[in-house]
Parts: C-alpha cells; structure tokens; sequence
C-alpha cells in the first residue's frame, strides 16, 4: 500500500500547532502568543505582496526575452503557499512559510523538482501562426489567400468608395467631405 504524505500532514501539523500554542503560551502569555500570531500574518502579507511584484516582473522579462520562465513560475506558486502558510493561524505554518520566502530556499526546492516538471507553452495569438512568415520587426506577412475584406456594408472600417464602386475601383472622393 502506498504512503500518502497529505492525509499524514493533516494529522499532523494541527497536533504540532496545539503543541506549540501551549508551550509558547505557557512561556510568555496568551495575549503575546495572540499578537505574535497576528503579526506574522501582517508580516507574511507584506512579504507575499512585496516578493510577488518583484516575481512579475521577473516573469515578464523572461517573456519578453522569448524564455518559458519555467523557474519564476515553481518559484511563484512556493511564495503563493508562503503566504497560504503565514496567513494561516500557527508557528509550524509560519516557519515553513517564511522559509518559502528565502530565495535560497526557493532554489533549493526548484532543483529538486525541476526535472519532474514539464512546462508547456501555447501560442498567445500574437505570434505568427503555422505556416505564417514574420518579419523582423513583428509584423505578420499574410499571403494573398490568407486574407479577405471584410464584406459587411455597415462596418465602420469598410470605405464608403469601395462599397458604392466595388472592390478596386476608387471613386473620386469621400462623399461626407473629409
């Protein structure tokens, strides 16, 4: 029978949370153990703001570089469990929380998993589709059989010329006089 490490740590981890709120609140109080408690989710919040705007930007810098940010993105989900665990009530989780906090820590987590993770990408729509040419500066060069006016009369990017003469056969000028 196989070992499930998720049922084990919802056993544990409240015995262990217990555990702790008696011996600290023995040692300096139950109103100090309130407060610590509290400003380690104030803290965590601050922390999980402050560490998750540094990762955008890191994330978006792989992106614009064409790079999958395959590491920002396990180092994104472990500072989301971070904050998870600081805002959740108790030492254990806040320990283990803060310690997700320290890049260090971080890498350390990354290099164990990061050959069991596959990171896939998928076209945005603002590349070039199969079969597509795209020139340098990123304009997509359509062939002639990829494109077609739009032939609906009313819309607002159809020439008023164009509709009245039909395709190719200018007239002399616009009829509303701009």
């Amino acid at each position: 029978m196989r070992f499930s490490l998720i049922p084990f740590l919802l056993l544990v981890v409240p015995l262990a949370e217990i555990a702790a709120f008696v011996v600290i609140g023995g040692q300096i109080g139950v109103w100090a153990t309130l407060g610590m408690v509290l400003l380690t989710a104030i803290i965590g919040s601050f922390l999980l703001r402050w560490q998750g705007v540094g990762l955008f930007n890191r994330i978006n810098t792989e992106i614009r570089g064409n790079r999958v940010p395959g590491r920002e993105l396990v180092h994104g989900v472990m500072i989301l469990v971070a904050g998870v665990l600081l805002l959740t009530p108790g030492f254990v989780t806040d320990s283990l929380g803060f310690l997700l906090f320290v890049p260090a820590i971080r890498d350390l987590v990354w290099r164990s998993v990061k050959d069991r993770i596959v990171v896939q990408t998928m076209s945005s729509g603002f590349g070039p589709a199969a079969g597509q040419r795209q020139s340098g500066d990123g304009v997509v060069d359509l062939d002639e059989d990829e494109f077609q006016r739009n032939p609906d009369p009313s819309s607002p990017w159809s020439d008023e010329d164009e509709r009245l003469s039909g395709p190719g056969k200018r007239g002399g000028g616009s009829s509303n006089g701009l």
